[in-house]
């Protein structure tokens, strides 16, 4: 009985003791459990500042994809273009062939009702290289002026098609290296896009309008730097008017006459004059076009991507440009930023992935991005150091 009184207490004792240390450590390991859920989608949920990063990154890595899909359209237009030609080429030569063909047959045919030299013409007709067994001496002593003309035709037409054939087979592998760029180029704009439209549709409404606001403090300060630059502008334009003025005045006073210097003026206005209207023509094109959307590839009239409508608005003034921005900015004349004049073309980053119109005061005309539409936004919307540089195209 006294070793059954004192297992009681003891069981009782763990019993009392360790139940409550179970049920807390258990309490604690869901509590621990509850906050590592509710903070590792905060640990590993991006900033909204970084989710901007990454959305403008991808948009920016769409648009040079982008332009490379509109330089490798532009290769496969061209080479479809070369291979149609060569294979139409092809088809009339194997047609003049096969006249040539057809003319020997009848000599041989003739040869053989006549029973002479049957075996020597058709082993010439059958033979992998006519030219060869020509060159017997048998043989070629044989044929007559007419016979002689149909085999150095036949043997000049199989030469040619052959050599057309290989080129056309060329061409058909460039071709098809061409559309195989164009598909992945393609399919990196749509990958691009889709992880940039991904990331955006996660952001809670609170998150949207923080990135609102985030976009309407660079566009203040865009337009602040913009006002810098049409007032360095017109400052430089002033000091060269003035100069200008000066040394005209200083030019009469030398010569005694303002005929020499209102002759000379007149001249070098000229080209300015003629540059300045393809530009305004350019420049309208590009205002008409404002509120069109933004489409990667596409050249209007409907849509446009940067590049594609630089290029229309150009062509509208009687300026062909290439169609990438790529190939656009070797189409001019550099100049510096400050120098910009309206219609002048601005690229930006280092892979010159963009393009803009300029209309003056800091302030372009451009096809900014999927999901946009063209409008009038100042050069520094991406930070002065997104400037790559200003090319004059005329």
């Amino acid at each position: 009985m006294a070793s059954h009184r004192k297992s009681r207490p003891t069981g009782t004792r763990v019993a009392g003791i360790r139940t409550p240390v179970l049920a807390t450590a258990a309490l604690t390991s869901v509590a621990l459990l509850s906050q590592t859920a509710d903070a590792t989608p905060s640990d590993d949920r991006p900033t909204l500042e970084e989710v901007e990063k990454k959305v403008d990154d991808l948009y920016r890595q769409a648009g040079s994809a982008t332009e490379k899909y509109n330089a490798a359209k532009e290769k496969t237009t061209k080479q479809r273009k070369k291979v149609d030609t060569l294979l139409d080429d092809v088809a009339q030569r194997t047609q003049k062939l096969n006249d040539a063909r057809e003319e020997l047959g009848s000599f041989a045919s003739a040869q053989y009702r006549t029973g002479a030299s049957v075996p020597e013409t058709a082993t010439l007709l059958l033979a992998d290289s006519p030219q060869d067994y020509f060159d017997q001496n048998q043989l070629m002593n044989r044929l007559t002026g007419r016979q002689k003309s149909a085999v150095d035709d036949y043997v000049t037409q199989q030469s040619e098609t052959m050599k057309k054939r290989r080129e056309a087979t060329e061409s058909l592998e460039t071709l098809t290296e061409s559309q195989n760029d164009l598909k992945t180029a393609k399919s990196t704009v749509q990958k691009k896009l889709a992880t940039a439209r991904e990331l955006l549709s996660e952001l809670t409404a609170e998150e949207k309008a923080r990135l609102a606001a985030i976009e309407k403090k660079k566009q203040e300060e865009a337009a602040r730097k913009a006002a810098e630059l049409a007032k360095k502008q017109q400052a430089e334009q002033e000091a060269e008017r003035k100069r200008q003025e000066e040394a005209a005045q200083q030019q009469e006073s030398d010569t005694g006459s303002g005929s020499s210097g209102g002759t000379g003026s007149s001249g070098s206005s000229t080209p300015g004059t003629s540059n300045g209207t393809k530009a305004e023509s350019a420049l309208a094109f590009a205002r008409a076009q404002i509120g069109k959307p933004y489409v990667w590839g596409a050249t209007g009239p409907g849509s446009y991507d940067c590049s594609g409508l630089t290029q229309a608005a150009w062509k509208a003034a009687g300026v062909t440009l290439p169609r990438t921005t790529y190939d656009q900015v070797n189409a001019g004349t550099t100049v510096s930023v400050s120098q910009a004049q309206p219609g002048d073309l601005v690229f930006f980053y280092d892979d010159i992935s963009h393009v803009g119109l300029y209309i003056g005061d800091g302030m372009m005309i451009h096809a900014p991005k999927p999901g946009a539409y063209v409008r009038e936004e100042s050069i520094f919307y991406d930070g002065e150091s997104s400037i790559y540089s200003v090319v004059r195209p005329a």
